[in-house]
């Protein structure tokens, strides 16, 4: 039996409830949304899936995602909820598989992942430890997958405390605070406004993505109701990543992101989503995207 979700920090909580109710006896599989949607993971038979699109090969999922909402009966369970762990979360609860307490993490991924956040846990997200964690949670290099391993051992077992008092932890917490100093620069440089109602961050002129607090741009722009980032997915430039989402300060954006993208063979919530695009296409499906996002009519 094997735990198949996606490495960020609901996914990582995911994990946390899943190895406390079940006899997990193989690695956890990382993967990334995309790799489902275009088939290219292995998913089999006795896999339990969380925070992804449902795979028919797996046996338990778990998810919270308008777009990836379906008709097909599966074991596990299915909510549009603030996020996959407290979907998982609340299923274990009512069967009496869990053993302990994670009341306090559920609502603090719920919070994370919702994007519930208000203006001060934006700005000094190290004032709030499972917030700045949260932020530690990268898909970058090698080094990120045995990181994701220790969280849901450490979660699983330790305090919050405890886990932000580990020196690998706190070395990486470290690292965030100073790139999200760094990226509010950034963000102005790479950044236009549209319509005086989307931000769009352009990220493909630079050699390197930059890493930084994804929720400073509704504090910077703040007239803004939704934002767009665009990058490149690999040095190669043949992949751009889109992604999109509702101001959490500015909640008049009426327009569903996650249908919008599932167009485009993203998905996401109605708040938040994303996309892999050909990089020749990219364009076209900027000016698509900003034309609904100007018009903000429900779709």
């Amino acid at each position: 039996m094997r735990i198949v979700t996606r490495p960020d920090f609901d996914g990582i909580v995911s994990a946390v409830i899943i190895q406390e109710a079940e006899e997990i006896n193989a690695p956890t599989l990382w993967i990334e949304p995309s790799q489902v949607q275009n088939r290219e993971a292995e998913i089999r038979e006795g896999d339990i899936m969380a925070n992804l699109p449902h795979d028919p090969r797996c046996s338990v999922w778990f998810d919270h995602h308008f777009s990836n909402k379906t008709e097909e009966k599966i074991e596990g369970a299915f909510e549009i909820a603030p996020s996959a762990a407290g979907v998982a979360y609340k299923y274990y609860k009512s069967t009496n598989r869990l053993a302990k307490d994670y009341d306090e993490l559920i609502r603090w991924t719920d919070i994370i992942d919702a994007a519930e956040l208000n203006e001060d846990q934006v700005l000094r997200p190290e004032d709030y430890p499972y917030i700045l964690l949260s932020m530690t949670v990268k898909n970058r290099d090698d080094s990120d997958p045995p990181y994701w391993n220790r969280l849901v051992s450490m979660l699983r077992d330790q305090t919050i405390h405890e886990v932000m008092a580990d020196p690998e932890v706190k070395q990486r917490c470290d690292e965030v605070v100073e790139e999200n100093r760094l990226y509010v620069d950034i963000l102005k440089q790479h950044t236009v406004i549209h319509q005086d109602a989307v931000s769009i961050a352009d990220f493909r002129s630079m050699e390197t993505v930059p890493s930084g607090n994804r929720f400073l741009t509704y504090s910077l722009f703040p007239q803004t109701r939704a934002s767009v980032k665009i990058r490149y997915a690999n040095p190669d430039k043949k992949v751009v990543l889109m992604s999109i989402g509702h101001s959490i300060f500015n909640p008049t954006c009426r327009v569903n992101v996650g249908k919008l993208l599932s167009t485009y063979g993203g998905g996401g919530h109605p708040g938040a989503g994303g996309c892999s695009l050909d990089a020749r296409d990219a364009d076209r499906v900027l000016d698509e995207v900003l034309a609904i996002l100007g018009a903000n009519r429900e779709i």
